[in-house]
């Protein structure tokens, strides 16, 4: 626990302008964002007396090791770049909203040639026009069902559509008028596109016009006696009326608004959001997060609008955003709001009147929202607390775990052999700092000297980390005195010393981890399967291994786990756990004890173990797979430069096979369309210096299988 006495900065260094702060943590990771009309008055409130300060707060402050700040011009920009550093950073102090579930839209891609009505859930996609969301995704087809009879637009995959543009033959909806059929040319990509415009005018509440306009178009038909025609088109009208019944108006004045309702206790809060679009709820979603940082309803408010219109423009900001609370600085978001509508936008509480109705209807729901979520996670948080806290006592640990990581080695008869690190943290998977491992060491199959490979260059890495952000430095060995253990390189087991290598081999270079002298900067330039290193410092965002555990999990016995506790020996680190768990009869293994840890088959701590040993395993196996599937795949016109997928494909599809390609001759190999005769002397090249494969061979009849695909070779 630091003392914030201790990063206090003086009152002059602060300027009293507009701006944004950060607090970052011992490891240079940033911990909470904030803005503030007067930064000076702003981060001084953080450095009172600890016992005057909110309870989250206190554990902030004493969670920080240093506070920095950016001046803006205005608060307008100051709120935005809060916004941009939240997502960016992911500060674990604050308040972040998370959806209770995935809502699907009704989608329109007006970035297609041919537009297309289809479900859509996650990310939105630039170019799409979006009505939403909903409760449930059979309500949005139910609807789309109904409207396809005046608004026949595509709602057909890419593959149906160019399936039926080759046959020249629609599918049923083409032959049931629910679909205008544009892959057969029975209407123009301009009729088409205004048939989907027609249909967004309608999902965006122009209703009235549409309905009259067949109503007119129904009398005048009558009156032409061409009675079939006036009941298709009765017909559609009714059929839009029913569509317009399944969204009740619920605002008498076709108001375009947004009601964000908050149902919050001392720990948690709810929100609940109405989309309502010419008088009609169009759309209803809902929010939970913990409240990590001391934040009342205007604040839960004014993170609820940063969250829910940061990535949005135009139309998807209403008119009317209606709140129970203002933020704090209500002019600065309000014109916030109006430059991503390009428009005015008010923010407001509901007084009286339909609006305020409303209102309290979704703050029924917010209050119903925050019981239902509490009810599901009391359970599983207080599951998760005794599940941890097992496994410290089992370990003998001095606290429980929050921070546990989990190594696996797959491979396939000694091929392809790689590793897994998975990280749950408070017993919950925490993906974005999953890592991947391809062991470089040495070849073949080794389980444990991969795993003393793996965990060498993962702390090893820490380590470095760590002197990079001057947290440790490696002590120069004093005269006479032994060097530090990660200064010295690893001597090998006897159990993993190499077979010598048969005369005709050249043996292997060394890998750094084995013992191998590491380049100036301290970095093994091989190590580039890891993911998320920019290569900045201090940036705050996580760093390439920048984070030690409290407990390190691999799969495996006793040779396994021996593995990982030498290696952390070998580079100092004595103040991490080690622990290991072997799949015959879910035994935990400790370094150094001949008999295992049994935990009772009903333990929480045992099946968070599990989980954690099943994670690693699916994600190494996912990884194998994936470079197997790669490397049979592979072709030796892969190796050719500047020869891209498009025209290997054109070579395969001339000759047939590689094995043909490889008989062709440079001027057969230029005949190909698009192969000059430089690209051809490359191919002929690259083919001959690749060895051909041996030959497959049906193992039910013995018989010779001839090389006849283009994927090898």
């Amino acid at each position: 626990m630091a003392d914030p006495s201790s990063y206090r900065p003086s009152p002059g260094q602060i300027p009293d302008s507009p701006g944004v702060y950060k607090f970052r943590d011992e490891h240079r990771r940033v911990i909470y964002v904030g803005k503030a009309k007067n930064l000076r008055q702003r981060v001084a409130n953080y450095f009172q007396d600890l016992a005057h300060l909110h309870p989250r707060t206190r554990t902030m402050v004493t969670t920080a090791a240093s506070v920095e700040w950016t001046v803006v011009s205005t608060e307008v920009e100051a709120l935005q770049l809060e916004y941009t550093w939240i997502k960016e950073f992911d500060p674990r102090f604050n308040v972040k909203y998370r959806d209770d579930k995935s809502y699907p839209y009704l989608a329109v891609t007006l970035n297609e040639e041919f537009p297309r009505v289809q479900v859509m859930r996650g990310a939105k996609k630039k170019g799409v026009r979006y009505f939403g969301p909903y409760g449930h995704a059979w309500a949005i087809r139910e609807t789309v069902d109904l409207m396809l009879r005046v608004f026949p637009v595509r709602t057909c995959s890419a593959g149906v559509f160019k399936n039926a543009a080759r046959t020249g033959r629609p599918c049923l909806l083409g032959y049931i008028d629910k679909c205008s059929a544009p892959c057969v040319g029975r209407v123009t990509p301009e009729e088409h596109r205004e048939l989907a415009e027609d249909f967004c005018d309608f999902m965006a509440g122009r209703t009235g016009t549409y309905i009259r306009r067949l109503e007119k178009d129904m009398m005048q038909a009558a009156e032409e006696m061409e009675y079939e025609r006036a009941a298709r088109l009765r017909d559609d009208a009714g059929a839009l009326k029913r569509a317009m019944e399944k969204s009740a108006v619920v605002l008498a004045d076709a108001t375009d608004a947004d009601l964000i309702a908050v149902a919050e206790d001392e720990l948690e809060a709810a929100l609940q959001i109405f989309h309502v679009r010419g008088g009609r709820v169009r759309g209803q979603r809902g929010w939970v997060t913990d409240k990590v940082e001391a934040v009342d309803t205007a604040g839960l408010v004014e993170h609820a609008l940063q969250q829910l219109y940061g990535e949005e423009r135009g139309d998807a900001v209403p008119k009317e955003v209606l709140v129970p609370a203002l933020p704090e600085d209500t002019e600065a978001v309000s014109q916030w709001l109006a430059e991503r509508r390009g428009a005015q936008v008010s923010l407001r509480i509901p007084q009286r009147g339909d609006k305020k109705d409303l209102m309290t209807t979704v703050q029924r729901n917010a209050q119903q929202a925050l019981g239902l979520h509490k009810t599901k996670r009391a359970s599983d948080l207080t599951t998760r607390s005794r599940a941890l806290e097992e496994i410290a006592e089992a370990l003998g640990l001095d606290a429980a775990p929050l921070r546990i990581e989990c190594y696996d080695i797959s491979h396939l008869q000694g091929d392809d052999v790689v590793a897994s690190m998975v990280v749950f943290e408070d017993g919950l998977a925490r993906k974005s700092e999953y890592r991947r491992f391809q062991i470089k060491g040495f070849e073949g199959q080794d389980d444990v000297r991969s795993m003393h490979e793996v965990i060498g260059r993962r702390f090893k890495r820490y380590l470095q980390e760590r002197e990079r952000t001057g947290e440790w430095e490696q002590p120069p060995p004093a005269s006479g005195e032994a060097p530090h253990p990660a200064q010295v390189p690893p001597a090998p087991h006897p159990a993993q010393v190499p077979p010598a290598p048969h005369p005709a081999q050249v043996p292997p270079a060394p890998h750094p981890a084995q013992g191998a002298p590491l380049p100036a900067d301290g970095t093994d330039p091989r190590d580039t399967d890891l993911r998320g290193d920019d290569g900045r410092e201090d940036d705050g965002r996580p760093k390439r291994f920048a984070y030690p555990p409290q407990l390190v999990v691999v799969d495996g016995g006793q040779p396994q786990v021996a593995a990982a506790r030498r290696a952390l020996d070998e580079l100092g680190i004595d103040d991490i756990a080690v622990c290991g768990l072997a799949k015959r009869l879910e035994e935990v293994w400790l370094p150094d004890d001949d008999d295992p840890v049994v935990l009772p088959r009903s333990s929480e701590g045992l099946y968070l173990l599990q989980r954690v040993r099943d994670e690693a395993h699916r994600f190494a196996i996912t990884y194998q797979r994936s470079k197997r599937a790669k490397r049979i795949r592979s072709s030796p016109l892969d190796d050719v430069a500047g020869l891209g997928e498009t025209r290997k494909q054109a070579l395969i599809k001339h000759f047939g096979s590689v094995k043909k390609l490889r008989q062709a001759t440079i001027e057969e190999i230029c005949q190909v369309p698009g192969i000059g005769r430089r690209t051809a002397e490359s191919v002929a090249a690259a083919l001959a210096s690749a060895a051909p494969a041996a030959p497959a061979v049906n193992t039910a009849t013995g018989e010779i299988m001839e090389e006849d695909d283009g994927g090898t070779s």
